[in-house]
């Protein structure tokens, strides 16, 4: 008979040979989890009504999950802005505007890079885009080709961490744990201090960069800056307004309470529609009348909230009529938009390639969801949990050591695992253990357990994301290093795209130590009564009857119910 503490490691070692085999990260979870699951019960580790868990939460914990709707939105949303043209005219504009100086164009890649990061989400469409539009102009004013390759690439890769990252959507649902959870607000708002931070680090090597090898980032010469004065400034605003405005739908109505994560990410993809459709070509002079029409009824809906608006009655009996008639011409002017949309032949055929896209992701993050599911049901019921609290609080170091060697196993484990992989399969298995270990760290700063609690799995969370960027970037593995190789002309060396990448995964990893080593940069902008929420859903309760407990050594029986049987 295989001793209950064997089982866990078994089922961990199971899955890295499923992994390096090549099997399917969905199905090897799944096949792992039934197999160890009927093993289980053979042997006696728990009961046939222990697996019943499995399809409960299934429905109630995956597909009947609001938060991962999320997903599909921000990914149509990305697949719609890559081709709209914004990115074109963004680094041009920019491109001009940093040119007088030395590593001009690796500045404007940077800023670029993080404003599309904080309206796409998607790190391959951003790689792509730029590294097609931007890598042509860097190779003709003799830009160095690993500078070049390297800041395209850390550019693309930049959409991990600024909100409204789908990384940081993902581990905002997995980070939970009995006691606390970490909410997508939350982890949009520690993100932005790492996210600013990593573009000064980047900003800073290109200029130390243009010190030390002037020659790698020279300035564009006078002849290539057609643009001045007034109409540089003009076109950097036509590209940065519509930008803004879309930051706004997506991350300003979350914070400002007005939409939840789902909602802000279906007016974020609606909102890029719209935005494709007033860049398109086809856009006529009709449609530019209505549009305008559109946007003078919005401002005076706004105008008329802001001046009749109070806390006690809302707006006034006789302004309503006025606001619904301005609101219906907006509705009216939005479908308009819509459309006409799917009457542009170029924009039909971009939202017909965004859904595709969109589908197989989603399909993928629900099949390995599902299969993550029944392995952690089986892992927990084989005692797995106590086993990975063991594993990590017996470390030396404290929670300085926790942090290395957990920041450490999730570098190399994204040698061979998409974050999406790592967030579904690892995250949750050593969640609870961050949990106890990083609260009383910040416990004297946030002033209550709960909110410590809560703000150390955000903390945690953006950790982990931090580290997962270099998942798109270490060589030879890197997918951002693959799509721009995939997009690169054939005179672009593939050492130069390698070795280029090795100084920005350096400081990537330079900011997982800034991120250990002062979590006020998490931590500043969070509520300190930041509420604690208590994972939703299918609760593990130990029974309290006396034929029901067993010691140490024995077999954990485990129960499973909900929280409407609870009540």
């Amino acid at each position: 008979m295989i001793p209950i503490e064997y089982m866990p490691p078994l089922m961990f070692g199971g899955l890295v040979l499923f992994m390096l085999v090549g099997f399917p990260v969905a199905f090897s979870l799944l096949a792992l989890g039934l197999a160890f699951g009927i093993v289980s019960i053979e042997l006696g580790f728990f009961g046939v009504n222990y697996l019943q868990a499995v399809p409960q939460r299934i429905f109630g914990n995956v597909l009947a999950n609001d938060l991962l709707l999320a997903i599909p939105f921000f990914t149509f949303m990305g697949a719609v802005l890559e081709k709209c043209g914004l990115a074109e005219e963004m680094l041009d504009s920019m491109g001009q505007l940093f040119g007088p100086i030395r590593g001009g164009l690796g500045y404007s890649v940077i800023i670029v890079g993080f404003i599309l990061g904080a309206i796409t989400g998607t790190v391959a469409a951003q790689v792509i885009t730029m590294t097609m539009i931007s890598l042509p102009v860097m190779m003709r004013y003799g830009y160095n080709m690993r500078y070049t390759t390297g800041v395209l690439a850390a550019s693309g890769t930049i959409t991990q961490l600024v909100p409204p990252s789908l990384v940081l959507v993902v581990l905002a649902d997995q980070l939970r744990t009995p006691t606390a959870s970490a909410d997508v607000g939350s982890m949009y708002l520690g993100a932005w201090g790492p996210s600013l931070v990593q573009i000064g680090l980047f900003a800073l090597y290109t200029f130390i960069l243009s010190r030390i090898k002037p020659d790698w980032v020279p300035a564009l010469p006078k002849e290539a800056r057609t643009l001045h004065g007034w109409a540089l400034w003009k076109k950097c605003l036509r590209g940065i307004i519509p930008s803004a405005v879309l930051i706004f739908m997506v991350l300003g109505t979350m914070m400002l309470g007005i939409a939840t994560p789902t909602e802000s990410g279906a007016m974020g993809a609606l909102g890029a529609v719209i935005l494709a459709v007033l860049r398109s070509k086809e856009f006529t002079r009709r449609d530019r009348l209505v549009f305008r029409a559109g946007m003078l009824c919005l401002a005076a809906a706004a105008l008329i909230g802001a001046l009749f608006y109070t806390t006690e009655i809302g707006v006034s009996a006789a302004a309503m009529p006025f606001l619904r008639s301005a609101l219906v011409v907006v509705y009216l002017v939005i479908v308009w938009l819509l459309i006409r949309a799917t009457r542009m032949r170029e924009l039909h055929d971009l939202i017909v390639q965004g859904y595709q896209s969109t589908m197989r992701l989603t399909a993928m993050v629900v099949f390995i969801l599902i299969g993550s599911t029944c392995f952690s049901v089986v892992f927990l019921g084989v005692d797995g949990g106590l086993w990975v609290e063991h594993l990590f609080t017996s470390l030396p170091g404290g929670w300085i050591g926790f942090l290395i060697v957990v920041n450490l196993f999730i570098f190399f484990l994204a040698f061979f695992l998409d974050f999406f992989e790592i967030a579904f399969i690892v995250v949750p298995m050593i969640a609870p253990v961050a949990q106890k270990v990083l609260t009383p760290v910040l416990l004297e700063s946030m002033g209550s357990p709960e909110a410590a609690a809560a703000a150390a799995l955000v903390w945690f969370g953006v950790m982990l994301c931090v580290n997962m960027q270099t998942s798109f970037m270490h060589p030879p593995f890197g997918f951002a290093l693959f799509y721009l190789r995939g997009v690169a002309p054939k005179e672009v060396k593939s050492s130069d795209i390698y070795w280029g990448a090795l100084p920005w995964v350096g400081l990537q990893i330079i900011m997982v130590a800034l991120v250990i080593a002062f979590p006020q940069m998490v931590t500043g902008l969070l509520d300190k009564g930041i509420a604690s929420t208590p994972s939703e859903g299918l609760v593990i309760e130990s029974p309290m009857s006396e034929e029901n407990k067993r010691s140490d050594d024995e077999a954990p029986q485990l129960n499973f119910s909900t929280e409407d049987d609870k009540k």
